[in-house]
């Protein structure tokens, strides 16, 4: 059976996404510690992240360092946060997300039932900041 990122990824599920390329993708997230919480997932399903072939793991975080950058310029955040986790879906996947403090850390305290036209927000900003980055060909739309 397929996890709720594969789903995602295969378009079964809607998904903000802001990244695609052959290898993973990077969507937001629907309960945000932060305005332009992103996910970065690997296309294959891989429960544990020690367990990904060297070249995925390295690729995720090559996206996630795009992602980060892209956070810091379209949210000016104090810090870029960066964990995995994968207690939720056993599916590996990297969480980016601007922080403004050392309480943006607790993913227990995500927010909850964040307007979608907020998320849109967030996710057309990110998308903005990677093009101007040079990174146009791996974002959607």
């Amino acid at each position: 059976m397929s996890t709720l990122f594969t789903r995602i990824l295969d378009g079964d599920i809607p998904g903000r996404f802001v990244w695609e390329d052959d290898v993973c993708a990077a969507f937001l997230t629907i309960e945000p510690l932060q305005p332009g919480h992103t996910l970065v997932v690997p296309r294959a399903e891989v429960d544990h992240w020690p367990d990904l072939p060297e070249e995925i793991w390295s690729h995720l975080l090559t996206v996630a360092r795009h992602i980060g950058a892209a956070q810091r310029s379209a949210f000016s955040p104090q810090r870029i946060g960066l964990l995995i986790q994968g207690y939720e879906i056993p599916h590996t996947h990297v969480h980016v997300w601007p922080s403004q403090s050392s309480a943006d850390f607790d993913l227990a305290a995500a927010a909850h039932d964040v307007p979608g036209a907020e998320l849109d927000e967030a996710a057309e900003a990110l998308r903005q900041a990677l093009r101007a980055a040079g990174l146009g060909t791996h974002v959607p739309g």
